[in-house]
């Protein structure tokens, strides 16, 4: 029988710590604290060989239930649609009117963190209403 395996998930980006930053907000996520032997990001960040600074950041969920969140600095820029992307469930166990109202207000305050409203899909016959968006360098996501 095999076992469950932790994973993180990982962001190629432009910024990876203002990206970092958007989705600990998002989910409620924390930085870790430095490596061992520096008091702050900063002062590990200054330690690195220019080309190396700010290449990386990461995120947890201080519970230590959700998986790690990777950011890594990619040269290329964003050219199409995400294969993989996050729900963010904060619609969970809603229906209808009070469902597409706990969802908007979500995207009302993510739109003010910089994220991007693309589309909202509304319930019918089979689905339930979600919001289609799009984080702060243009990674698309659902709230559901």
């Amino acid at each position: 029988m095999s076992s469950i395996k932790q994973f993180q998930v990982t962001f190629d980006c432009a910024e990876p710590e203002r990206v970092a930053s958007f989705w600990c907000e998002v989910l409620g996520y924390v930085a870790p604290p430095p490596p061992e032997g520096f008091t702050t990001w900063d002062e590990f960040n200054s330690s690195l060989p220019p080309e190396d600074r700010d290449s990386w950041f990461a995120c947890k969920d201080p519970s230590g239930v959700g998986p790690r969140l990777y950011f890594q600095r990619v040269p290329e820029g964003k050219v199409v649609k995400n294969r993989v992307h996050l729900d963010v469930r904060a619609g969970t166990g809603l229906v209808g009117e009070e469902r597409l109202a706990t969802l908007e207000a979500e995207c009302a305050r993510l739109v003010a963190l910089g994220a991007t409203h693309v589309q909202t899909l509304y319930a019918d016959e089979d689905n339930e209403s979600c919001i289609v968006m799009q984080d702060v360098e243009g990674n698309e996501f659902c709230l559901d």
